[in-house]
């Protein structure tokens, strides 16, 4: 009997194992092709016939043959990335494939780590917020009294965010909320002060809640053949963006109306001081210091990993801005993926780490959400056409961005078992 119930309980172990680490990989941000590669080689070492079905807010596990598959329906949110635990568990997905682990040690780790705490204290992730939306209008160049303005829109934005962690209730309007707030603000600042900068420093104020890397994983998902969970988070980044639109036009009337309100009763001059000199040439390259920073606490990533997401970000801004200005936008972006892509996939071979780590950063500062944020903008402002020309530049860097990645990983032959 004895002998009978441990082969029983070994594979139960292994289901266990399999369905966990399934849930945690699409929590801490793992696109489909990834996550269903990573399942398929696990089950494979646990010597079990298995198939996967992801999408954004479902997997579905099939064990066994087609006429006795027992089907498991795993209920889940749209992952947001956590390179930290991502890392983790990728390293624990790697020691199984190595033979270095059980399946029941790595559900023992699996387990402990989603009882950890918070990576990182919140007035660091507060502080996150403020430094990415200053160095975003590094990046527009705008003028330093704005640059002032969209640090404050993005300890708003930070306060939002917080707000609706707090209060779930919120959760569905966060974009609109925070899109009218800081609408709000930065419109009463623009028109009180003649800046005419209210537009790029609501952008800057928002960057981190634009959808542009949800934007481009869905187009990647699309290009790999991922359809159902390519077209669902490309509808999930069209909604959010949406949201954003609804909170922009509203902020917009009434920052407009206070804005007028205060010019008139306070008398401001028509150039205030508040929009300061020109950013010096070495600001836009501080900013690209800076910002790599930012995201890694906003990524929850690793201190360790610090450097890495740092020269991925400075490669990747780099080759995509000298190779745009020398062929245009859309090459730009497909050659700062690709360098982004094959780099990282190249660091993760040989120093046995999850290239995400570096590749979502570095995609990070060039998803194309501010174009996409100016097509919402110029549609409010009944500037239809230029409008929908923006949207299509949007797609069109959006498909850049996904060839480049693609290209990357094949370039590395990352098709392989251990590929995270």
């Amino acid at each position: 009997m004895l002998v009978e119930l441990t082969p029983s309980t070994t594979e139960q172990t292994s289901l266990r194992f399999i369905l966990e680490l399934a849930r945690a990989l699409h929590a801490y941000g793992t696109p489909a092709h990834r996550l269903e590669t990573m399942l398929i080689a696990v089950a494979e070492r646990l010597g079990l016939q298995a198939e996967f079905f992801s999408t954004p807010t479902s997997i579905m596990v099939g064990f066994g043959t087609s006429i006795d598959q027992r089907v498991h329906l795993l209920r889940v949110d749209p992952g947001a990335p956590n390179l930290g635990h991502l890392s983790r568990v990728a390293d624990i997905t790697r020691a199984l494939l190595d033979d270095e682990l059980s399946a029941s040690e790595g559900l023992k780790r699996l387990n402990a780590l989603k009882s950890e705490p918070p990576r990182w204290p919140t007035w660091l992730v507060v502080s996150a917020y403020v430094l990415a939306s200053a160095s975003v209008a590094s990046f527009l160049q705008l003028r330093t009294g704005e640059v002032l303005v969209a640090s404050i829109l993005g300890l708003m934005t930070a306060g939002v965010d917080l707000f609706c962690i707090r209060y779930r209730a919120f959760t569905n309007v966060r974009e609109a909320l925070a899109a009218f707030i800081v609408t709000t603000i930065a419109l009463a600042i623009d028109v009180s002060t003649h800046s005419g900068a209210g537009y790029l420093t609501s952008l800057a104020g928002l960057i981190v809640l634009l959808p542009g890397l949800t934007f481009t994983v869905a187009l990647t998902e699309l290009s790999s053949r991922h359809l159902a969970s390519g077209t669902a988070r490309l509808s999930g980044a069209l909604v959010v963006f949406l949201g954003l639109a609804f909170g922009l036009a509203l902020g917009a009337k009434l920052g407009t109306s206070i804005g007028l309100f205060l010019r008139d009763a306070i008398d401001l001059v028509q150039h205030a001081p508040l929009v300061g000199p020109v950013l010096p040439g070495w600001a836009e390259w501080l900013a690209l210091l800076i910002a790599p920073l930012a995201f890694t606490v906003l990524l929850k990533a690793d201190k360790r990993d610090a450097g890495l997401i740092i020269i991925a970000c400075s490669v990747a801004y780099t080759v995509s801005r000298i190779a745009g200005n020398a062929t245009g936008e859309e090459l730009g972006a497909f050659l700062g993926a690709f360098v982004v892509s094959a780099g990282s996939n190249l660091l993760g071979k040989y120093l046995r780490r999850s290239p995400m780590i570096t590749i979502v950063p570095g995609l990070l500062i060039l998803v194309p959400g501010s174009i996409g944020f100016r097509s919402v903008t110029s549609m409010l402002g009944a500037e239809t056409e230029v409008g929908i020309a923006a949207a299509f530049r949007v797609a069109i860097i959006g498909i850049s961005l996904a060839a480049g990645i693609l290209a990357g990983n094949v370039v590395m032959n990352r098709e392989d078992s251990s590929r995270m």
